[in-house]
């Protein structure tokens, strides 16, 4: 059976300060995605679809399109506002995607087949790709089932300012119970982890939790779901309409107590890093150069 992998790259990488999702980080060059790419082809994917926005199409080709072209299937969707559910307008001073369920949704003409979702800037490591690999082949006789790779919050956070991550609740049989999105988490001086979002001091998190870094697998059914959610967000007037954003874990969570989807939490050895903030790179770029040095990856991508 065949499997895709859909890497969501359209961001706009505010916090980050520039395009990182096609940022040089390797010891020679390599662009973080090709890590990712790299992993998953090795663990049977066959297809890869990148979701872009258009103006990045002719450079993206260029740089990595093109390039694993001569390994792997590529196909490409776009993240733009004329591809929003219902003919939504969206406010005409709003510049950014609407989100990771948007993301996805765009890949619906191109997708049939059991799929995974990563984020274009986070590395993951090539056991959850294997991991997840095994876990969509079993899709085809799975009923409203979806797969998810955890990782610890104490390794997701970035001392160099706040990230945002779906913090996971799994019941004794591994599966998901709850994702709870939660926008500004921050180490502190002292060790602890907080959210900061409604208090300057910090709600206390536990730094063994396990959460979400939009490694999924869904059938392709999920896009259906996407559409319907996506355009109910849009419809809700609450929220900053120049900034909101429609998110899988929070799609996720709803599909697991109105539609009872079960989500099976996979268990994996992978270490997760990635790039927030510009000051993140130089430590992710020394990882990187420690899997080459060790034989994990060949000595060019």
């Amino acid at each position: 059976m065949n499997t895709t992998l859909l890497i969501m790259a359209a961001g706009l990488g505010s916090r980050y300060g520039g395009n990182k999702q096609i940022d040089r980080i390797g010891p020679n060059g390599e662009i973080l995605m090709e890590y990712s790419i790299h992993d998953a082809v090795e663990a049977g994917f066959d297809k890869v679809v990148f979701v872009i926005r258009k103006s990045m199409d002719e450079l993206f080709r260029s740089m990595i399109g093109d390039k694993i072209a001569k390994k792997v299937k590529v196909e490409y969707a776009y993240q733009e506002y004329d591809s929003l559910p219902d003919g939504f307008v969206p406010p005409a001073d709003r510049t950014k995607p609407y989100g990771t369920v948007h993301a996805v949704a765009c890949a619906k003409d191109v997708i049939h087949e059991p799929f995974a979702v990563i984020n274009a800037d986070d590395y993951y490591g090539r056991d959850a790709f294997k991991a997840m690999a095994d876990a969509l082949h079993r899709l085809q006789t799975e009923e409203n089932k979806a797969y998810m790779v955890a990782y610890y919050l104490k390794n997701t956070v970035s001392k160099h300012g706040h990230v945002t991550r779906g913090v996971c609740t799994t019941d004794n049989t591994g599966h998901l119970v709850k994702v709870t999105e939660t926008f500004s988490i921050l180490p502190f001086p002292d060790g602890t982890i907080r959210d900061i979002h409604d208090n300057p001091e910090g709600n206390l998190l536990d730094p063994d939790a396990l959460v979400s870094m939009n490694l999924w697998g869904f059938a392709p059914s999920f896009f259906d779901e996407a559409m319907l959610y996506l355009s109910e967000f849009l419809k809700d007037d609450t929220g900053d309409p120049l900034k909101k954003e429609c998110l899988l874990p929070s799609l996720v969570d709803r599909l697991m107590h109105l539609r009872g989807l079960k989500v099976e939490v996979l268990s994996t050895d992978a270490v997760w890093f990635g790039v927030t903030y510009k000051e993140d790179k130089d430590y992710v770029s020394a990882e990187l150069k420690k899997l080459h040095d060790s034989g994990v990856y060949p000595a060019v991508l």
